[in-house]
């Protein structure tokens, strides 16, 4: 039923402790958003450590205390009202915002649902002052320099609010994310976490330089530190750091994607769709990549005042932070893993000398970072190739193998372990697999799947540079077609001569190609052409290269590359190794799944219970 229309009543002015009540709404919507809100301030004031203790979730008691520069005794009063803060004190202030808190709504939105004390003190204060929020009284303590904010009962003024609230584990879980995103952000600052009187978990600072790489492997584990690549990329006055996990440990959820925005956690659909899109072509499916990334960025260039709580904003050129997050992702994801200085255990035995944590650019100079684009990485893999086509080459028994050979021959193996990252080729296991020794143990190669990876990247560089070119064939290849695909053919005839590909009528009821890409010249001409019939047939043959050019050439990789059970020689086999070190994604094939696989000596020790 609609609600029965109300008498007229005159309009008045609400009274502060209502319009805190409603203001409190927005900012405090369970015990988390105050841990957050506290924790902001701690992190303003200089704290290098911060303890937080809860009762019951977070429900009984929320108490936040750090080492940070504390409350002058004059001020505590002025702390708890309304629209009063120190972050800022006009418009230009409020456009270039370089603190966590700025608002100056938190305590009094708390105090109003919750009964809040404050207790700090400053190096200029021979003790600490003591404030009681509902009642005013200012009184003397003992505490050490640095500030105690206590909240207890949370709703309890607003009983209705409470009873939305979740179980004590539900909540408690929800506080221990908001600190926990808070560490990601600061790993110079120590965390801990008490539940009703134990500690539930804590992360240190780690003494001398301090280290992303350590507080990330501290929070997220070293399992993440050894499946995830750095990211390090500038365009401009935007950098962009932190790590992308590789996609073997992609989940169903995006429950870990850890986002800043000038140390702030933020969610933005302009980032995350630009580190979704950065995933395309190792990533399919609806698999969630994980990643931990950190941009810094002239605060006047973004928008931080857009909700009360602070997790959403908005950038002055969307385009542009886009456009730095996909390339500095997809960079990190291009250069194959065998080639960086993560493989398998070397991330946890180094996780303190990687990257050592400098001040961010909001707070000092902009680091200087380096990064190569995808282009870049283009260009440096297209110059390291032969300029014959590996799919030609192979056939010929020739990948890069007059190179193997005498490198082969000039060293001894101790030497090629440590020039080879993917090894050198001892067998084939069922057609399928290439076995191969490098300096860590045993590597293990699907063939098909990493040469698909392989032509796929030249396909694409060379209808990026425009110069996919085309091979007739002497004797065109003929077969039966259906209607869709005479359709098709002819209406798509621009589009396949732009991919290489010349597909003729033959018949009312038969299709002929006639020429094919180069690179492909050996595969089998007939399923290529079905195949890209088939895939031209669910897009807009106008738009088709733009929209779905990538799954176009991995179609035609698919069909170039080697076949299971191929009988390869050990000069193809160490060939497509090296083809593999030099090529973009390559650990992962067009499908998103696994080309290559490390077994550490340690591993294979395990197995056999040596050193037991």
């Amino acid at each position: 039923m609609y609600p029965s229309i109300q008498p007229h009543r005159a309009i008045c002015e609400l009274p502060d402790e209502l319009i805190s009540q409603i203001a409190a709404g927005e900012v405090v919507e369970r015990p988390a958003s105050v841990v957050r809100e506290l924790i902001d301030n701690a992190l303003d004031a200089g704290a290098s450590h911060i303890t937080v203790r809860l009762l019951s979730g977070g429900v009984r008691l929320i108490s936040v205390e750090d080492n940070g520069v504390g409350i002058p005794a004059n001020e505590l009063p002025i702390a708890l009202k309304r629209h009063a803060t120190s972050k800022i004190v006009n418009l230009s202030e409020l456009e270039s915002v370089g603190t966590m808190g700025f608002r100056g709504e938190a305590l009094a939105a708390i105090q109003s649902v919750s009964e809040l004390s404050v207790l700090s003190r400053t190096a200029e204060q021979e003790h600490a002052m003591r404030l009681e929020g509902r009642s005013g009284e200012l009184q003397a303590a003992a505490r050490a320099i640095g500030t105690s904010v206590e909240v207890k009962e949370l709703f309890y003024s607003t009983p209705a609010r409470r009873k939305f609230l979740k179980s004590d584990a539900t909540e408690l879980a929800h506080c221990v994310e908001a600190v926990r995103r808070h560490a990601l952000a600061r790993p110079h600052v120590g965390f801990e976490i008490w539940h009703d009187g134990k500690l539930v978990t804590q992360w240190r600072s780690p003494s001398g330089e301090m280290s992303l790489d350590y507080r990330l492997a501290d929070v997220l584990g070293t399992d993440f530190l050894q499946n995830s690549v750095a990211v390090q990329f500038t365009q401009g006055h935007l950098h962009v750091v932190g790590r992308a996990g590789i996609p073997d440990i992609a989940r169903a959820r995006a429950d870990q994607q850890f986002l800043y925005v000038n140390g702030r956690f933020v969610r933005d659909k302009v980032v995350t769709h630009a580190a979704r899109s950065a995933y395309e072509d190792v990533l399919h499916g609806h698999r969630q990549p994980v990643y931990a990334l950190y941009l810094e960025m002239d605060p006047q260039r973004v928008d931080v005042n857009v909700h009360p709580t602070k997790i959403e904003l908005r950038f002055r050129d969307s385009r542009e932070v886009h456009q730095a997050v996909r390339r500095a992702v997809e960079s990190a994801l291009a250069i194959p893993r065998a080639n960086s200085a993560m493989v398998q255990d070397s991330a946890s035995e180094n996780i303190n000398a990687d990257a050592a944590w400098k001040a961010p650019a909001w707070k000092q100079t902009p680091m200087a970072l380096q990064g190569q684009n995808v282009q870049d990485l283009g260009q440096l893999w297209q110059r390291s190739m032969p300029s014959t086509p590996p799919v030609a080459r192979i056939s010929e028994s020739a990948f890069n193998l007059e190179d193997t050979q005498d490198v082969s021959k000039k060293k001894d193996y101790a030497d090629v372990a440590d020039s080879w990252p993917l090894g050198k080729a001892l067998a084939q296991l069922q057609g399928i697999y290439i076995l191969a020794e490098n300096n860590q143990g045993l590597v293990l190669v699907d063939m098909h799947a990493a040469h698909e990876r392989i032509v796929y990247e030249q396909l694409k560089l060379q209808i990026d540079a425009r110069q996919l070119s085309s091979q007739p064939l002497l004797i065109p290849a003929t077969f039966p077609a259906t209607e869709q695909e005479i359709a098709t053919a002819q209406a798509s005839a621009q589009v396949l001569m732009d991919l290489g590909i010349e597909i003729s009528l033959l018949t009312a009821k038969s299709l002929a190609v006639r020429a094919v890409p180069t690179t492909l010249s050996k595969g089998d001409p007939i399923a290529l052409a079905r195949s890209v019939l088939a895939e031209l047939q669910q897009h807009d043959a106008s738009t088709v290269l733009q929209r779905a050019q990538n799954a176009l050439l991995a179609t035609m990789a698919c069909h170039a590359a080697v076949r299971a059970n191929r009988k390869l020689t050990l000069e193809e086999m160490n060939a497509l190794l090296r083809q593999m070190e030099v090529t973009p994604r390559s650990d992962q094939c067009n499908h998103g799944r696994p080309t290559w696989r490390q077994i550490t000596l340690r591993e294979l020790d395990a197995l056999f219970m040596r050193g037991r």
